[in-house]
């Protein structure tokens, strides 16, 4: 795109984000919150280099504290390993899945629901009993009403309005005869190859291999699958699980989306019941924070990791202190890399050559709470609902933060959180450009379906992840690298989403499971 089209770009931006606003309105009340991006540029250690500082000693040190890290950590309390601390550069644990707080009310940063773990998702099954989020009655499974997504569920506006369900409806016949083949072609995939939840107990076959090395869009074309409407919502999933959309993550990538879950139903399947989820006020913060809370006092917030040193009989850290500004040296028998797998790479001193060797992209985020005086006008059509989105758009819609409460009177200052997956090219302008130049972004594209937000909007919080989550790219799930990674044993283990391929709850929770049981202690 050309200097002048932005330019024009930018204008209208503007002028969709104060539309109904006077020139006395005061301004906009707002920020950036959660993330230090500043942090992590320090990753290559150039000021601290050297440094002297006190030494810390611990048996195990994990370098991160998302949902992997706390996983590993959990794992290896309950094998009796207590001598264990956790460092992570920001001031909150819990990574991608953190909460936040907007005028006293709960709301997500980041990741901001979980979908009923499948049998081979067997640790996160545990979890979620340990929780009292599910019990077993009778033989079966029965999960705490309160904390499934209540109804309404989702909602898509297209046409003019509001519609049910986030499924264009198809235009005609022959588009319907693309949605069925498509839910065949799904159902085939699931009987034939097998596909799960953490993606390595499906096993790996030369059929997966096959699709892992096109692109997701290509094999739509070869299959004649080019409906416009199946295509947009194809590649609003692929955007939605892996901040990237159907002409760049792989056939494997698209067809795990719905083989490893639910499948895909067309419009009067009988099996086409919606997808219950778990959900919370703050996201999958509600996660985190639990399983931080009993690690809290092994838990080393605003350290950020300048350099991991592998030695004859253990390693040697150091960081950053970001409260004091001064260094900090660790020693430990061994250490879990829970970071993402390019962090790691600069981070060791000595990678692995599996790590040196593998190409992964990152998908940069953008999530914004936006706190609103008074509730929005109805448009027509399905009624306000946990998730909302406009077909057509990039964007990936906003889920109402309030939705979960169970007071039955209505709030009268809404909550919304809006998700944004941008193309890696806008990484640095993600850095760069103030929090105000996103607000804009975000609020145009909110008032293409309720005009009157911007004139009602108090106050928003902007969260950045410049890396997000991993992109699964044709050749990356399948790749060499990432299973000599999944398989190191020693004093130096990973554990991160990112030996997935690509970031969900299930992946990163298993990681650390798993990582805890490959290190040598």
């Amino acid at each position: 795109m050309g200097s002048c089209a932005l330019k024009r770009r930018e204008l209208l931006l503007a002028g969709l984000a104060n539309a109904g606003c006077t020139p006395d309105a005061a301004p906009l009340q707002g920020g950036w919150v959660g993330t230090h991006p500043e942090r992590g540029h320090r990753l290559r250690g150039s000021e601290l280099a050297g440094a002297d500082g006190p030494l810390r000693k611990a048996g195990v040190l994990i370098v991160g504290t998302g949902i992997a890290g706390l996983a590993c950590a959990r794992a290896l309390v309950r094998r009796g390993v207590d001598d264990i601390a956790l460092l992570d550069l920001e001031d909150q644990a819990g990574g991608n899945s953190r909460g936040h707080s907007l005028a006293g009310s709960a709301c997500p940063l980041g990741a901001h629901y979980l979908p009923l773990p499948g049998a081979e998702a067997r640790e996160v099954g545990e979890l979620m009993h340990e929780l009292g989020l599910a019990r077993e009655q009778l033989g079966r499974t029965v999960w705490d009403e309160r904390h499934l997504c209540h109804s309404p569920q989702e909602r898509l506006f297209i046409d003019g309005e509001w519609r049910d369900g986030l499924l264009p409806p198809p235009q005609g016949a022959a588009a319907l005869a693309q949605y069925r083949r498509f839910s065949a072609q799904v159902a085939r995939a699931q009987r034939e190859l097998g596909f799960a939840m953490p993606s390595h107990r499906a096993g790996w076959t030369a059929g997966h291999a096959a699709l892992d090395g096109q692109t997701f869009a290509g094999w739509l074309d070869r299959e004649g699958l080019d409906d416009t409407r199946l295509r947009w919502y194809l590649d609003y999933c692929c955007r939605d699980d892996f901040g990237a959309g159907a002409d760049t993550v792989s056939a494997w990538a698209g067809l795990h989306y719905f083989a490893s879950r639910h499948g895909f139903h067309a419009p009067g399947d009988e099996a086409g019941e919606r997808e219950p989820v778990l959900t919370w006020a703050q996201g999958n913060g509600w996660l985190s924070a639990r399983l931080a809370a009993p690690l809290r006092e092994r838990i080393h917030l605003g350290r950020t990791v300048l350099r991991v040193t592998e030695q004859r009989e253990g390693v040697e850290l150091l960081a950053r202190n970001e409260g004091s500004g001064m260094a900090e040296r660790w020693s430990a028998r061994a250490v879990v890399m829970a970071t993402p797998l390019f962090v790691a790479a600069r981070l060791l001193a000595s990678p692995p050559d599996a790590l040196r060797a593998l190409s992964q992209a990152h998908a940069p985020w953008l999530t914004a709470n936006l706190l609103l005086r008074e509730p929005l006008l109805n448009r027509p059509g399905a009624p306000p609902s946990w998730d909302n989105v406009r077909y057509g758009s990039t964007a990936l819609g906003y889920v109402n933060a309030r939705h979960q409460a169970l007071d039955p009177t209505p709030p009268p200052t809404p909550l919304l959180t809006a998700y944004f997956a941008l193309p890696t090219a806008s990484r640095g302008d993600l850095l760069a450009q103030p929090w105000q130049h996103w607000a804009q972004v975000v609020t145009a594209e909110l008032a293409a379906t309720h005009p009157d937000l911007p004139a009602k909007l108090a106050r928003i919080d902007l969260c950045r992840f410049g890396h997000a989550m991993s992109i699964p790219t044709p050749g990356l799930r399948g790749s060499a690298e990432l299973a000599a990674l999944n398989a190191q044993r020693g004093r130096v283990v990973f554990a991160h989403s990112d030996l997935a391929g690509y970031s969900v709850f299930e992946e990163a929770y298993t990681a650390g499971i798993e990582a805890s049981a490959r290190l040598s202690l």
